[in-house]
């Protein structure tokens, strides 16, 4: 009987040493929580800059599509009576720049300028991707939030918001 009760205090011992005390685990709590709350603000940070830079990436894509239509345009590259451009050589929609324009010899085919209309990364995203930019005719003001309808010289976002550099999104 006495080898039992040695290995029982020794068990006993060893049990005692194992474990973690309730002071260490809230210890070990409100670390972790400090370091989440210091992380959060950088997670919300990487996020908006990432938002930015897809914005900027989106208005350089469709602008130089833009240019690249009425660059067509002018050297003749694309109809002239064609009903998709303007009579200063700007596409109608959006949609044109995608669905393309017939070429100006008999022989040629659809030109295309963008795959798609890219999304933008501040406005709502349920409406469909050519409703979401604020569209500028060449004949309206550069700072014009209404569209004259005719012609696509320029598109904005329509967000309100400030960037990070103090600059406003709708500005770009």
């Amino acid at each position: 009987m006495l080898p039992v009760l040695w290995l029982n205090k020794q068990h006993r011992r060893t049990c005692r040493c194992c474990g973690l005390t309730l002071i260490e685990l809230l210890v070990t709590l409100v670390i972790l929580s400090i370091l989440a709350a210091a992380a959060l603000p950088y997670a919300e940070l990487t996020v908006r800059r990432n938002k930015e830079l897809e914005l900027r990436r989106a208005l350089r894509e469709v602008r130089m599509a833009i240019d690249a239509f009425h660059d067509d345009w002018k050297a003749a590259r694309i109809s002239k009576f064609e009903s998709d451009a303007s009579d200063d050589g700007y596409p109608k929609t959006l949609k044109v720049i995608v669905a393309g324009a017939l070429g100006g010899d008999v022989n040629a085919g659809r030109r295309r300028y963008l795959r798609r209309v890219p999304l933008d990364p501040f406005a709502d995203q349920s409406k469909p991707p050519e409703e979401q930019w604020i569209l500028v005719g060449y004949q309206d003001e550069p700072s014009a939030l209404t569209w004259n309808g005719k012609d696509v010289y320029d598109i904005h976002t329509g967000s309100d918001r400030q960037a990070m550099d103090g600059t406003n999104y709708r500005d770009w």
